[in-house]
């Protein structure tokens, strides 16, 4: 038995449908009991528990070979004094349920405690979650391909792709097919220790070269709007973005900026097999 947290989002859901195709027997653990018949139609079992509470979380965990953990991301409030609280009940409910195994979603430039933005929140899980488990796996995937829906509203009717990742610039970048693949790959491997295991997609690819991806799908030219660090605050504002969460995710562009965001040579390296264009297709799917 599996638990997966957070498979109503996207690394989590990914995970949890990749175990339930191997065959696995799986629980998700959601928030709400209405977000569970779904889950049950596919035959994953179904705990209700909230990140930041160890008691209920131990229950969800009871009797799991191994887990996948996550800090959901950041809707309102400090997102670092969050990250300790929600790291801190992630660790104490391994522990107390006496998981043998987790694997952690975290990110490429969580080795870095500042300078990354919100990615910074993530070195803190890892701090947390260290040896909460006889064998902890940090799986720290690129930017995830699928954030760009975030702005598919405005490619699809503008022809326009605004970015704030300079359009030349090629970052580690993966689908979430290939976390959730991986993901469901670590946690039925074996062994024990602390492990970092960078996901990347089969190439580090540019804004431009998902503008181009978006093109092709479109059969319509799609052209990349880098938007300037002065320009940010004010967007984030207008999609109603509290301040303190808008800083942290400045803050990651920033680092990305600045190459802060970059694999640890001291990490062990993973490819996914999810091409840019078939991770895209579905953000524009109907």
């Amino acid at each position: 038995m599996y638990v997966v947290l957070g498979a109503n989002g996207r690394a989590g859901g990914e995970t949890a449908r990749a175990l339930i195709e191997d065959g696995a027997a799986v629980r998700v653990v959601l928030r709400r009991p209405e977000q569970a018949a779904p889950w049950r139609a596919r035959g994953a079992e179904v705990a209700i528990a909230s990140v930041d509470d160890a008691e209920a979380l131990a229950m969800a965990f009871a009797g799991a070979t191994g887990a996948f953990l996550l800090n959901p991301p950041p809707v309102s409030g400090d997102p670092y004094a969050r990250a300790q609280q929600v790291g801190t009940a992630l660790a104490a409910a391994a522990r107390r349920a006496g998981l043998s195994r987790a694997v952690v979603l975290s990110s490429i430039g969580a080795q870095h405690t500042t300078g990354t933005g919100v990615i910074a929140t993530l070195n803190r899980i890892e701090a947390l979650l260290d040896g909460a488990a006889p064998a902890v796996i940090f799986l720290r995937p690129g930017y995830f391909v699928e954030s760009w829906g975030e702005v598919a509203g405005a490619v699809v009717a503008q022809g326009v792709l605004p970015t704030f990742i300079e359009p030349g610039h090629a970052t580690p970048m993966v689908s979430t097919i290939d976390v959730g693949r991986t993901a469901a790959a670590l946690l039925r491997e074996t062994g024990t220790g602390r492990r970092v295991v960078e996901l990347s997609g089969p190439y580090d690819w540019s804004a431009a070269d998902v503008a181009a991806a978006f093109a092709d799908i479109l059969k319509r030219p799609v052209t990349p709007a880098f938007v300037p660090p002065p320009a940010r605050a004010a967007l984030l504002a207008e999609q109603g973005i509290p301040v303190e969460v808008a800083d942290a995710l400045l803050g990651m562009y920033a680092g990305i900026a600045d190459g802060r965001v970059e694999r640890d040579a001291q990490s062990e390296q993973r490819r996914g097999t999810v091409d840019l264009k078939t991770a895209i297709v579905r953000l524009v799917a109907p």
